[in-house]
C-alpha cells in the first residue's frame, strides 16, 4: 500500500514531526498535502528540524535520508514522506 492512502500512518508520521521538533501544533492543523517547510507552513519547519525528523525516521523505521537533494523531495508533504518511507 502507498504510504500516501494509508490514513493511520500519516497521523502517525505528523505526530512523529511533532514531537521531534517539539512544535504546538495538532495533528489535524497539519495537511497531507501542504509544504511542511517554510513561512507558509503550518509547521514552519527549517533545516535543524529536517535532521531531527531524518534522525528519528531512521530510529524508527530504517530508513535512511542522507542524500540532500532527495530529502528536499521527500520532505516537501506527508503524502511524499509516506509514499517514500512504505517504499523502502
Amino acid at each position: 500500500m502507498r504510504g500516501s492512502l494509508d490514513e493511520a500512518f500519516k497521523t502517525e508520521l505528523k505526530r512523529l514531526i511533532i514531537e521531534a521538533c517539539d512544535k504546538d501544533v495538532a495533528v489535524e492543523q497539519v495537511g497531507d498535502d501542504v509544504f511542511l517547510f517554510g513561512e507558509a507552513s503550518v509547521l514552519a519547519l527549517d533545516s535543524l528540524d529536517a535532521l531531527q525528523i531524518s534522525m528519528e525516521i531512521q530510529r524508527r523505521y530504517g530508513v535512511v535520508l542522507a542524500d540532500s537533494k532527495e530529502l528536499r523531495r521527500v520532505f516537501t508533504s506527508i503524502n511524499s514522506l509516506a509514499d517514500y518511507i512504505k517504499s523502502e
